[in-house]
């Protein structure tokens, strides 16, 4: 079951109409007095009734606030939400948007769909982090910010190919606004507020040779260069079986465990094929962040459970789901056939917890979104 936490700023977009330049401050309440209506959720409803029509109600759990902030138009188009969030529905501010959307990332959702303009995407910046893959439904008046759909109706298709496990990339986009009142006197100020991961439509866009096909020694060698960038000296990295991770391995010019686990840190070899005992011992002296590099097993899509035991549930715990790191080609992916990836970790609640979907880093600074199954064979 997918979880869409859906947030409709119910002011977005009201003070274009009334030639506002935006509705941040007061010019809400002037649009208002001007005759202006709510445009934002009928926006909303516009990419709810893509979903909707597209997957049912049974394949989407909506997870919400109440009113116009997102239940009004859940039930609109058919589903039946479940409320999170205790904002005021007819005096929405800022504060209430950044509120809401640390409460849904905090319940885990799999995409946070907002519905605004760039003040409501840097409400979102604000509280969320660069993990929690978002998706902008263009309301305002302002768009300057690179985290929007085209419309309403593809950022419906965005989460329809998201639950249908489509390849679907995600890259941090920047988030920009300008100053409003600069810009009702004739100037544009904008400025970069921060970065958010966006869902994007996946296309083989990394190393398309030979009638289409990736290659994948070349595309290994990009996952790798991403990791080795992306790596942090202070971390520790458990880096699993497989040739996918082996090709980092060999981009660092260390020895690699094809077969086992390996760890590293700063740039080092610290112990190789290592047992669950060493792994642990390891955690008990080592107080600083924890990462595990792993790839799925190729036309299975195992990702734990298979060849890489040495990870046990307690060990996948201490390390968390935010700080596994998964790495696979997109031929590798789409082999899968929209199968999701598969835990087996001996844990039936670890794979529940687990479940959900995850970024797959499967090119040059490219990702995909993917779905990890529970009870899935």
């Amino acid at each position: 079951m997918f979880k869409l936490g859906l947030i409709v700023n119910p002011l977005a977009g009201i003070g274009g109409p009334a030639a506002l330049k935006g509705s941040d401050g007061e010019a809400a309440a002037e649009a208002f007095k001007k005759g202006a209506g709510l445009r934002a959720p009928e926006r909303a409803a516009r990419a709810m009734d893509v979903i909707f029509h597209s997957l049912g109600g049974e394949a989407v759990t909506v997870l919400t606030c109440p009113g116009l902030m997102g239940e009004s138009v859940a039930r609109q188009c058919g589903f039946v939400p479940e409320l999170v969030c205790d904002t005021d529905p007819l005096n929405t501010r800022p504060e209430d948007t950044e509120k809401a959307a640390g409460t849904l990332a905090d319940k885990g959702v799999d995409l946070l769909m907002f519905v605004g303009g760039d003040g409501t995407a840097r409400n979102i910046c604000n509280v969320v982090s660069s993990r929690q893959p978002v998706l902008g439904v263009p309301a305002g008046v302002k768009m300057h910010s690179g985290v929007y759909a085209i419309t309403p109706e593809a950022a419906g298709d965005v989460v329809c190919r998201l639950v249908r496990a489509a390849l679907v990339d995600i890259r941090l986009q920047e988030v920009r606004d300008i100053d409003e009142m600069a810009f009702r006197e004739g100037r544009v100020m904008s400025r970069y507020y921060g970065e958010l991961l966006v869902p994007e439509e996946g296309r083989f866009m990394q190393q398309v040779k030979d009638g289409g096909r990736e290659v994948e020694a070349l595309v290994v060698g990009e996952i790798a260069d991403t990791l080795i960038e992306e790596m942090d000296d202070d971390t520790l990295y458990l880096v699993g079986p497989g040739s996918t991770t082996a090709g980092l391995m060999a981009a660092m010019g260390l020895d690699n465990t094809l077969l086992g686990v390996d760890l590293i840190r700063g740039g080092q070899l610290l112990a190789a094929d290592v047992s669950v005992t060493q792994i642990e011992r390891e955690l008990e002296t080592f107080s600083g962040p924890v990462s595990i590099i792993i790839t799925p097993i190729g036309g299975q899509g195992i990702l734990l459970g298979r060849g890489n035991q040495q990870l046990t549930p307690a060990i996948i715990r201490r390390v968390g789901r935010d700080n596994l790191i998964v790495v696979a080609t997109k031929t590798k992916i789409t082999e899968l056939a929209g199968r999701p990836l598969v835990v087996d970790s001996n844990d039936p609640q670890l794979d529940r917890d687990l479940a959900g979907y995850i970024p797959v880093l499967t090119g040059y600074r490219d990702r995909v979104l993917y779905p990890i199954g529970y009870g899935a064979t």
